[in-house]
This record gives structure tokens, sequence and C-alpha cells, in this order.
């Protein structure tokens, strides 16, 4: 499964500080749909992630009926992004 969306990138102030961005609501639903095939626990998807020209390994985590994508910090620093900067995700299931 292929996803592309836009989404702004926003700061989670928790124990674990971190940077992410949300996958809206129907993409959000498609992956749902899949989780049981693909999880490997906690409900949590691998992905490969492509932001510009910066491409990563991560996983999703399920929130609120939604799935957040972590933006690692050196993917940040390549493609010069900060809180709130509004970009373009692509998602490969894996």
């Amino acid at each position: 499964m292929n996803i592309e969306f836009t989404g702004k990138i926003w700061f989670w102030r928790g124990p674990a500080p971190w940077f992410f961005v949300t996958v809206p609501a129907e993409p959000s639903r498609d992956l749902k749909a899949i989780s049981g095939l693909v999880t490997y626990g906690w409900g949590v998807i691998p992905v490969h992630v492509r932001i510009g020209k910066t491409e990563w390994q991560t996983s999703l985590f399920p929130k609120d009926d939604h799935y957040l994508v972590p933006i690692k910090a050196s993917v940040r620093k390549a493609e010069r992004l900060e809180e709130g900067d509004e970009v373009t995700v692509w998602l490969e299931v894996r």
C-alpha cells in the first residue's frame, strides 16, 4: 500500500518529546483496515517514508483513530523543517 498526503509537523511535548505528522482520516482508515496483516505489535505499522529527497524506515503509531508519522531530527535537518511546516509525505507499507 502506498499513500501520499500533506500535513503539518507538530511537536509532542510528552515525557519523550518528538515531532510528528498526522495521517489524515481516510488514509488512516485504510491503514487500520490492513493493520492486522502488517503490524508487529501494539498496532504500529512499519513503513518506508519520503519527505522531499529524504527517505527512511520507521513505524506509524496509532492515536485517536489516526496514525502518526514520527519525523526524525536527521530528516528535519536535511529538509530544513520546523514545527508548523506543511510537508508532503509519501508512505509505503512494508
